[in-house]
C-alpha cells in the first residue's frame, strides 16, 4: 500500500516523529496541524532515554547522535540524615543507569529539522473537530475541512483526536504532583559533590526528586529536576482536579500558587538533604511548573481511519523513564505498519496490536512505581544496598523500566 493524504494532528515530538513515519510508510500528502502558534523549542524540560532504546531508535532512524545529549551511568540514592553531616545526605544505595538526557526544546527542533520538507506543517492551526468515518476522516479547522484517508492524533493528553472516536475515556488524576525546575548549570553551588554522570533520586516519607543534567541546546547543559509528592490534606490547589468539569490540566512557568510554592518549600528545607533542598530553592518562579499525576489508556490505538501515537493513547506516569521513548516507538511501529499492509485496514489493526498492548504494559508500570516511590515509600532511613536492590525489583516486575524492548 502506497499513496493516500494522511494528517498528523500534533506538531510535537510525537507529532514530528509520526510525520516522518507516514513519509516513510509512503504517505502521499501530509499535513500537520499543531495548535500553538510560536516556536516549540523554546519548552525546556528534560527527558531520558535508556541506552537499549537509544540504539533501538537510532536502528530506526528517530534518533541519532547529532541530538544534543548527556550521558548517564549511575543512579544514587540519598536519604535526609542530620546526624551524618553530609549536605548531599547519607547515600543508600548505587544502581546502574544507562540512560542518556534530552532537553525537550532542542530534541523537538532536531525532529522537526528532518521532517521532509514536501509535509505541510501549519502551526497556530488548532483542530475543532475530527469526523472519522469508515472510508476517511474529515478534519474540521477555523479554516475549513478537508478529508483524508488517515488522521494521526498526535495531541497529547488532552487529545482532541481521542475524544472524537473514545470520548468516553477520562484521565484519572493519581492523588499526588510533580513539581518540575530547571536552570542554568552556573547557577549550582558546589558542583563537585554531583558527578556530571549520576542520576540523584533524593528520597523523603510520602515521595522523592529525581535530579540529572540535561544538555542547552547550545554546547552547556541544564540542571533538570522532578519532584513527586502528594499536596497536604485539605490545601486549595486551585487547580480544578475535578476531571469531570475541568478535563486534565496543568499550571505553566510561573503559575505556582501561594501555598503550592510553601509546600515546594517546606519538602526542600525540612525533608530533602540540604545540598538538594538548595538546588530546588535555586530555580526561580518563571522555571517552576506543575503537573498533577494522571493515567489512563484507550482502549485501542485505533478506530476507523483513526490511529493515536504518544501521550493521546497512553499516559503513563514519568516514573517509567519512557514518554518520549513511547511516542518514538509508536513512530517506528506506525512506519512499519504502512510500509508493509495491503489495506489501510490491515495498518491499522498491525499497529494497534503492538501498541495498545505496549501502552497498558507502561501505565500498569507507571502506577506500581507511583506507589512505590510516592504513595506507600519504605523506611528510607532503614534501607541499605541489598534492601534497596531487592525493593527495587519488586517495584519493577517486568523490568520494563526505560521503555519495554522495541519488537522488530
Amino acid at each position: 500500500m502506497r499513496g493516500g493524504r494522511v494528517a498528523v494532528v500534533g506538531g510535537s515530538v510525537a507529532g514530528c516523529a509520526a510525520a516522518l513515519a507516514a513519509h516513510r510508510g509512503g504517505a502521499d500528502e501530509i499535513t500537520v496541524y499543531e495548535r500553538a502558534a510560536g516556536d516549540l523549542a523554546d519548552r525546556g524540560v528534560g527527558l531520558a532515554v535508556h541506552d537499549s532504546r537509544y540504539a533501538e531508535l537510532e536502528s530506526a532512524g528517530y534518533l541519532d547522535a547529532g541530538m544534543p545529549w548527556v550521558q548517564l551511568v549511575r543512579r544514587r540514592w540519598y536519604v535526609r540524615d542530620d546526624a551524618s553531616g553530609a549536605p548531599v545526605g547519607r547515600e543508600i544505595a548505587v544502581m546502574p543507569f544507562p540512560f542518556r538526557t534530552y532537553n525537550w526544546g532542542p530534541l523537538w527542533r532536531e525532529l522537526r529539522r528532518r521532517v521532509p520538507e514536501g509535509v505541510d506543517f501549519r502551526t497556530g492551526a488548532p483542530v475543532r473537530h475530527v469526523r472519522p468515518g469508515p472510508d476517511g476522516v474529515e478534519v474540521i479547522t477555523d479554516g475549513g475541512s478537508t478529508r483524508h484517508d488517515l488522521v494521526i492524533g498526535a495531541d497529547g493528553y488532552r487529545s482532541a483526536v481521542r475524544a472524537a472516536r473514545f470520548g468516553d475515556v477520562r484521565p484519572a488524576y493519581a492523588g499526588y504532583l510533580a513539581w518540575r525546575g530547571a536552570f542554568p548549570v552556573d547557577r549550582l553551588n558546589a558542583p563537585e559533590l554531583w558527578a556530571e554522570d549520576d542520576c540523584v533520586y533524593a528520597v523523603f516519607p510520602g515521595g522523592h526528586v529525581i535530579i540529572y543534567r540535561i544538555p542547552d541546546g547550545a554546547g552547556g547543559h541544564r540542571v533538570n529536576w522532578v519532584l513527586y509528592t502528594a499536596p497536604p490534606p485539605g490545601l486549595d490547589l486551585g487547580l480544578g482536579l475535578d476531571l469531570r468539569l475541568t478535563g486534565p490540566t496543568s499550571l505553566p512557568p510561573g503559575g505556582l500558587t501561594d501555598a503550592l510554592t510553601a509546600h515546594l518549600g517546606f519538602v526542600a528545607d525540612e525533608l530533602l538533604p540540604p545540598y538538594w533542598g538548595a538546588l530546588l530553592r535555586e530555580t526561580t518562579p518563571d522555571e517552576l511548573f506543575l503537573q498533577p499525576m494522571y493515567d489512563f489508556t484507550a482502549p485501542r490505538c485505533t478506530a476507523d481511519r483513526v490511529l493515536l501515537v504518544g501521550d493521546a493513547a497512553a499516559v503513563a506516569r514519568p516514573h517509567t523513564g519512557a514518554g518520549a521513548v513511547k511516542a518514538l516507538q509508536d513512530a517506528t511501529v506506525l512506519e512499519s505498519a504502512l510500509a508493509t499492509a495491503d489495506t489501510w485496514a490491515d495498518a491499522l489493526d498491525t499497529y494497534d496490536t503492538d501498541r495498545t498492548v505496549s501502552g497498558r504494559a507502561m501505565v500498569d508500570l507507571g502506577r506500581r512505581l507511583g506507589g512505590a516511590l510516592v504513595q506507600a515509600t519504605p523506611d528510607w532511613g532503614a534501607m541499605d544496598q541489598a534492601a534497596m536492590e531487592t525493593w527495587w525489583t519488586r517495584a519493577d516486575g517486568s523490568g520494563a523500566f526505560g521503555g519495554r524492548v522495541l519488537k522488530r
